[in-house]
């Protein structure tokens, strides 16, 4: 479902400011696998994200997505294969609108424009069903303005928004970094659930250890632009943070730089 071969970007070069962002990057997602990707600031993991989202392409290697050579496709075009979910939670709707508004812009990214009211009847039922299912109250407030809900509510509505295509692949970027430790735990269970109804392929980068070890069926870490660690879904079950640490010492013969953030 998403594969790239020999991924290589570097920002700034030729000046003092020169960083290899990517370095020789290859990664293959099966259709319906669940990744999680770790790694300090700086790691690249961001600008993986970006990658395979269009935001910027490779110096050189190839993006391909269910099958699809996109790595020269724009953002905008090659957004109907993919859902992302932000770290801000007002990134990804629309402050002014109201959350059927929003919901029903989400339903029409990747279908043929036309004249009819975004917002019908039987769309709005359907809104109600699926809003239900966060448990949040949302399908009783169809009409109130996103920018009223809080952090949590936004970034679980963003969530719902960016699988409503059924896209080849999600990208989740550090989505529940901005969230208090309730709400983040919250939009966590929205999260699985969402990714086992759904069968979605997603690849979830995330600063939280527990996290990465929680969720998902495959995990990665990265550093200095590369993928230094593939743990595969047998051996991510009896992983630690402990161990997690351990394995990046071994490799990098240093410890991580910033495990504090990386535990919390």
């Amino acid at each position: 479902m998403l594969h790239l071969t020999q991924i290589n970007k570097v920002f700034n070069e030729g000046t003092l400011d020169e960083k290899n962002a990517l370095d020789n990057v290859n990664l293959t997602l099966k259709k319906g696998d669940f990744v999680t990707i770790i790694g300090s600031n700086g790691a690249g993991k961001s600008t993986l994200m970006n990658m395979i989202s269009g935001v910027i392409t490779p110096d050189t290697g190839n993006v391909e997505i269910d099958g699809k050579n996109v790595t020269y496709m724009s953002e905008h075009k090659r957004a109907r294969f993919i859902g992302r979910v932000f770290q801000d939670p007002m990134a990804g709707t629309a402050p002014s609108m109201t959350i059927e508004e929003n919901l029903a812009m989400a339903y029409s990214r990747n279908k043929t424009r036309s004249l009819r009211r975004g917002v019908t009847k039987q769309r709005r039922e359907y809104f109600k069903e699926v809003l239900s299912s966060l448990h949040l109250g949302l399908e009783s407030r169809l009409t109130a303005k996103v920018g009223l809900l809080s952090g949590g509510e936004r970034q679980a509505l963003s969530l719902l928004m960016a699988t409503f295509t059924e896209p080849s692949i999600l990208l989740l970027d550090e989505h529940t970094a901005a969230l208090d430790p309730s709400r983040a735990e919250l939009i966590t269970n929205i999260t699985k659930q969402i990714v086992a109804d759904t069968g979605l392929t997603t690849l979830m980068v995330t600063h939280n250890m527990q996290q990465a070890l929680d969720l998902g069926n495959r995990l990665i870490m990265m550093d200095k632009g590369q993928i230094i660690l593939e743990v595969e879904e047998e051996d991510k079950k009896s992983l630690t943070i402990e161990t997690l640490l351990k394995e990046f010492q071994r490799i990098r013969g240093q410890q991580m730089a910033n495990d504090r953030a990386l535990l919390s």
